[in-house]
């Protein structure tokens, strides 16, 4: 039995990733999409009904929660809007796949979790957080081969890049003038930090961190730019550097083990064994964004009952911890900042 679905938001991501991914799932049926606007949900041209704050009675998002029909919906909404959409989706008895951030900060986050555990919500079901990159399948391969090289001695995490005016993400109203904390550094920066925690598994799981800040770019504020040091509970540290406003450009997340280095790299891992100094590469550059795998994933986690652990709120609440425990260090000029989670 297919399970019927619903898009909130039109924006870029829900364009470009969510409705394909939808589409290509034989679990999942598109039955509504809703937006802010009739305008921007109608651009979508899903071929489906359409729901928004400005189409009258019963098109609102609370009529569409009301549908019978209608069993899970997948938001991707601004960062500071999307806990009370998630709440009201829980309250109304469905399933929900948001898009990372989990919330704005630790304290929201926390407060949604705890709303998702409580007698409010209805029929038992399920919250999961998206986070692409831990369905990328670089990184599980990647992953997969640093547990296969002995203890973890090291890593480094770069992600450069320059974020100029006039591009797509950049002149969405609410990402250009941020009332949330780290602007892009949030927005994206989450990405890199599940990456850089999957790869180093639980027993480098990080404990502490300080960091360093800047703004680079003045269309870039509050800050674009993160240089931290992680320590981890095995004892060991590595760096975490990150700019949106730098003429820096690529990424790279390599870990060091006894036995060799693992490199993730824009589709492509390289494994270099300390004995012989041998490498190898392969190559994932058909791999996508990783929303296709993961929207697919979540949809038989539905049809199985077994909702999956890294799509938990509380994974999604670990990374967003970090970044925002980076942001303190660096408002306090590298202080050390003990992670709670």
């Amino acid at each position: 039995m297919s399970i019927g679905v619903a898009i909130i938001g039109s924006g870029i991501f829900a364009t470009e990733q969510h409705l394909p991914a939808v589409k290509a799932s034989s679990n999942l049926t598109l039955k509504a999409i809703y937006s802010r606007s009739l305008k921007s949900a109608t651009a979508l041209n899903a071929g489906v009904d359409i729901y928004s704050d400005d189409s009258g009675s019963g098109k609102t998002y609370h009529d569409l929660l009301l549908r019978e029909d209608i069993h899970a919906v997948i938001l991707a909404l601004p960062i500071l809007t999307q806990p009370e959409f998630i709440e009201a989706a829980l309250v109304a008895g469905k399933h929900v796949l948001s898009e990372k951030p989990i919330a704005g900060d630790v304290k929201r986050a926390e407060r949604l979790i705890d709303f998702s555990k409580s007698d409010k919500v209805k029929n038992g079901v399920t919250w999961a957080v998206a986070e692409n990159y831990r369905f990328r399948d670089s990184f599980v391969f990647g992953k997969g081969e640093v547990e296969k090289l002995g203890r973890i001695l090291g890593f480094r995490t770069t992600m450069f890049t320059h974020v100029k005016q006039g591009g797509k993400y950049i002149e969405t109203s609410w990402r250009k003038k941020p009332e949330y904390q780290g602007g892009f550094l949030l927005d994206g920066g989450v990405h890199f930090t599940a990456a850089t925690r999957m790869l180093l598994g639980e027993s480098a799981k990080p404990t502490s961190l300080t960091a360093y800040t800047h703004l680079l770019q003045e269309h870039l504020p509050p800050v674009d730019t993160i240089d931290a040091i992680w320590q981890t509970k095995s004892g060991i540290s590595g760096t975490f550097s990150v700019s949106f406003g730098t003429s820096l450009s690529g990424s790279e997340y390599t870990v060091a083990c006894e036995k060799g280095t693992v490199t993730v790299n824009r589709g492509k891992v390289t494994v270099t064994m300390v004995e012989g100094n041998k490498s190898t590469e392969t190559d994932f550059s058909d791999e996508g964004t990783g929303v296709k795998q993961e929207v697919l994933a979540w949809a038989q986690s539905l049809v199985d009952g077994k909702p999956l652990e890294t799509q938990s709120p509380e994974e999604a609440l670990i990374d967003l911890e970090i970044l925002e425990k980076m942001l303190r260090s660096g408002e306090q000029g590298g202080k050390a900042q003990i992670l709670q989670y």
